[in-house]
């Protein structure tokens, strides 16, 4: 059976965490093996489970387990090997020794190895369903974008050893003065790249989707908006939101009446900017859950008679269509506005920037001999047009909103 991911995120106080952990308790009352874990530093499972959780998996419920990640520990033993070449590195080039370690931290690295312990637990096949409480909105959308960009570093440090051979690595150390990295280093280097890989084979896949957690306010919907535009350039699936703390309309009094009136407008907003994924509403409750019982009655009253485990459909983030004449790349980007998109074109990538987010995307062989002709917005899609042809030339950078641009946005 494969193991079903669900990743939650939100603003911070939108009650992410609270969602996350109701999801598992209901899954595991399902029948379902479920683990819930936190990638987020400040873990606070424990205090919504109000059990003891510790790094490993820690059963608090029948079929229900809980980890906090010890990402410090996956760090050290992923990161170490490299860690001491670049210090050797920088202490060669006469940098102090305390600054040599500060550089040689890898920003959002231990994060991203976190998602290390994800992905072993959804090849051990030992789950059914595995619930990860992210970080809020920020932090969540650099951490899911890492194992990608990553792996992008890491390619260019294979294509240069492939160009340093071996047997001249001693030469150029000593015309350098700088030790060229040994075969254990790139072999660490190696494995880290093929973890990143299946970590982003893991994230993208079809049996996994994040889940989008917010309060029915203009501000904290428009950051989930922006939220969902980001994930879909990442190729993520987005497969429902959860609309946390609605005030319920019966039996409100005048006070309560004014905040029902104007959560609606929000509502219906959400609704409309969200079509056509499930929206499920978790109403505003008189006390905080805590504890399985009371996160399990959160969750049976957010989803009522929905199946939030269910594999979501894919939109078809990327795809290419050839209609005999040219290639056309299309990308979803709901919610995407041309102002805040660039293209550019570079060798046999094409690099695409939203706001201050950018995904470099490979092009297959066909594309990458092909010229750019044209690019627009339509429905929610990025759609770049190719011409085939031996000539084609890079596509220098610039934006969409550009003097070329038409008024569907196209150039």
């Amino acid at each position: 059976m494969t193991t079903r991911v669900l990743l939650y995120t939100g603003k911070g106080g939108v009650g992410k965490t609270t969602s996350a952990a109701g999801t598992g308790t209901l899954a595991a009352l399902r029948g379902h093996r479920t683990l819930v874990m936190s990638a987020d530093a400040a873990h606070s499972l424990a205090d919504t489970f109000d059990s003891p959780v510790g790094a490993e998996p820690t059963e608090i419920d029948d079929r229900l387990f809980v980890q906090q990640i010890d990402a410090q520990r996956r760090f050290e033993r992923s990161w170490g090997g490299i860690k001491g070449y670049l210090r050797t590195v920088l202490g060669t080039a006469g940098v102090d020794p305390i600054e040599a370690e500060e550089l040689t931290v890898l920003p959002g690295a231990e994060e991203v190895l976190a998602l290390l312990e994800l992905r072993d637990h959804v090849r051990s096949g030992s789950w059914d369903v595995i619930v990860v409480d992210c970080a809020p909105t920020a932090e969540t959308l650099r951490l899911l974008a890492l194992p990608e960009a990553l792996n992008w570093y890491l390619d260019r440090i294979f294509a240069a050893e492939n160009r340093v051979v071996r047997s001249i690595r001693p030469v150029l150390a000593r015309a350098t003065g700088i030790p060229m990295p040994d075969d254990d280093v790139l072999s660490a280097a190696r494995r880290l790249y093929d973890d990143l890989a299946e970590v982003r084979s893991v994230l993208a896949g079809p049996a996994t989707s994040v889940r989008l957690v917010l309060t029915p306010e203009a501000v904290v919907v428009a950051e989930a908006r922006r939220t969902l535009t980001t994930l879909s350039l990442y190729g993520y699936t987005v497969d429902g939101v959860v609309a946390n703390r609605v005030f319920p309309e019966a039996g409100a009094d005048s006070w309560r009446r004014q905040w029902v009136a104007a959560q609606r407008t929000v509502l219906d907003d959400i609704e409309i900017s969200f079509r056509p994924l499930p929206i499920w509403q978790s109403p505003y409750r008189a006390c905080e859950p805590v504890g399985p019982a009371e996160l399990a009655a959160f969750a049976v009253q957010t989803y009522t008679d929905a199946d939030p485990f269910v594999p979501a459909r894919g939109d078809g983030s990327l795809a290419i269509e050839h209609d005999g004449t040219t290639y056309t790349l299309s990308l979803s980007l709901p919610h995407a506005s041309i102002s805040d998109l660039e293209l550019a074109r570079h060798g046999d990538e094409l690099i695409v920037t939203v706001g201050s987010y950018r995904r470099v995307l490979p092009l297959p062989a066909a594309l990458a001999r092909s010229t750019v002709c044209g690019a627009r917005l339509d429905g929610g899609r990025l759609l770049v047009r190719f011409t085939p042809g031996p000539d084609s030339m890079p596509l220098a950078r610039r934006d969409l909103a550009g003097p070329a641009r038409t008024s569907e946005g196209s150039r």
